[in-house]
């Protein structure tokens, strides 16, 4: 018997092991060490969870309740993941390595979304139809997909698993989560939680496991009928690809490399916080890191000074301690990725202006640290500036001007996010309108909200999470007709 915590999936209510009784530990990723273990699963485990969300969606107390009560539900569970929101965001610092101040705001943000998708709930409207057929009523109603499969990747595992519940149980819908193999405890955590709150067994159901052993399983699945999907654009090609086979919804949010750009009249203060926030922040472990720094070539020098002494200072350790900055990278594998591609980096001629490695201080020895790292002279050709690294390395390029901006900005497969930093608001307004990705801020970095429609253009995604828009993802429309009138026309002839 291990001695490590273990945390079950639910499925049907019930807290279940595996079928086949294996377990898959999960690392902290400061000490490199093992602390708690979660199910291995398999494919009749995900067939498992899935026929109970189905018998909950067509049978249970679930396919009755009204939208109203749904809408209770969601948030009661709000209030509860709110008191329980500081326990929660230790579990995923175990997990994940993120800083205990990072993952404890997002926990105490997550409700948000909760209470506005509970809000949500009972304002699902169809709509009459005005008719040019006489004696013919028609009006619309919005109803819920069935069973919607949430895969979530390890980087905010509770956050990015919130914006796919709330709005998917708001539409009515039930739910087997798959969550990361690296990083699951905070999520079967909250299946505690989904239970107080006095959801109907088999509503929400968890099964951890592989990609290639559950994932896929769960994605073919005839019984599911939508897959929602964060993580990186190779997986979540070959997930559109499996749903396509099937004819299901998807929604996906994947991968970035999000340009954040730099003029000459910005605040340079507020620029270079933004800079290192876009970058450094999450030990740039996610999908809107702004990996790439346009910076105005006129400044530029500047620039790359100013960032480089600010990151120099950045205080890496221990990431449950509130004086940590920059904490390690999640799974050994990442950290591996991400110091391969500094050296690609080396070797396509770009200037290591920062970092370039792991650290010298024997107390991070047992974890997967990466210095924040910054290279300088690099193209838009480089790879480093391409292909996603998902680590705090920061690219600086230059520019001219705002044409060139827009070029050097747009020229990337991905389309996720983007910042810009002027005091010209015509240029802002302008710079926002000609970027090519689904989020532009201005003058700010890394804000969402649950109120604000998150996805991308192009290889970054389909589909919105968070806002109204959100829902429509987890709505299908039906049209119905009713004839008024006494008998039928001629039955060859389309109405």
């Amino acid at each position: 018997m291990s001695n490590l915590a273990r945390f079950l999936n639910t499925v049907d209510g019930q807290p279940r092991e595996s079928y086949s009784g294996r377990w898959i530990a999960s690392l902290d990723p400061f000490t490199g060490k093992a602390w708690a273990e979660v199910p291995q699963c398999g494919a009749d485990d995900a067939a498992a969870a899935v026929e109970a969300a189905h018998r909950a969606f067509t049978r249970g107390p679930w396919a009755t309740l009204t939208a109203t009560a749904r809408g209770k539900l969601l948030r009661r569970l709000a209030d509860l993941i709110a008191r329980d929101a500081e326990k929660l965001a230790e579990t995923e610092v175990r997990d994940n390595g993120k800083l205990l101040a990072e993952m404890a705001a997002q926990l105490r943000y997550v409700p948000e979304w909760f209470h506005y998708f509970g809000g949500l709930a009972d304002k699902i409207e169809g709509g009459v139809i005005p008719s040019d057929k006489a004696d013919m009523f028609t009006y619309t109603r919005r109803e819920p997909l069935g069973v919607v499969v949430a895969i979530t990747p390890w980087n905010s595992p509770l956050l990015l698993l919130t914006w796919k519940l709330a709005p998917a149980l708001a539409a009515g819908n039930t739910v087997v989560i798959k969550p990361s193999e690296f990083t699951s405890c905070s999520t079967l955590a909250l299946m505690d939680l989904v239970k107080e709150a006095g959801f109907p067994d088999g509503v929400v159901n968890t099964v951890t496991g592989y990609g290639a052993e559950v994932g896929a399983a769960l994605v073919e699945h005839p019984l599911v009928a939508k897959v929602a999907f964060t993580g990186g654009d190779a997986t979540g090609a070959a997930v559109y690809a499996q749903a396509a086979r099937h004819i299901k919804h998807v929604t996906l949010e994947l991968g970035g490399k999000s340009p954040n750009i730099i003029f000459d009249d910005a605040n340079m203060d507020d620029a270079v916080k933004g800079a290192i926030s876009g970058i450094f922040a999450a030990s740039g472990q996610t999908c809107i890191a702004g990996s790439r720094l346009l910076v105005q070539r006129s400044v530029y020098e500047e620039v790359s000074q100013r960032v480089v002494a600010v990151a120099a200072t950045a205080r890496l350790g221990n990431p449950m301690e509130r004086t940590t900055q920059v904490g390690p990278i999640t799974t050994q594998p990442q950290r591996d990725k991400v110091l391969g591609f500094i050296d690609i980096a080396k070797g396509e001629g770009a200037r290591c202006l920062l970092g370039g490695g792991t650290p010298k201080d024997p107390a991070l020895a047992g974890g997967w640290f990466v210095e924040p790292t910054i290279f300088g002279d690099v193209l838009n050709t480089m790879r480093i500036a391409r292909e996603e690294v998902f680590g705090p390395v920061l690219s600086i390029i230059p520019f001219e001007d705002e044409d060139e901006a827009v070029e050097i900005a747009n020229d990337t497969i991905f389309g996720l996010a983007s910042g810009v930093w002027t005091k010209d608001m015509r240029r802002a307004f302008k710079m926002a309108e000609r970027i090519r990705s689904g989020t532009v801020w201005v003058n700010t970095y890394r804000a969402v909200s649950f109120l604000a429609p998150f996805g991308g253009f192009k290889k970054s995604g389909i589909g919105r999470e968070s806002g109204q828009a959100a829902i429509d993802e987890y709505l299908q429309t039906k049209c119905v007709w009713i004839n008024l009138a006494e008998g039928i026309p001629d039955p060859f002839i389309i109405r």
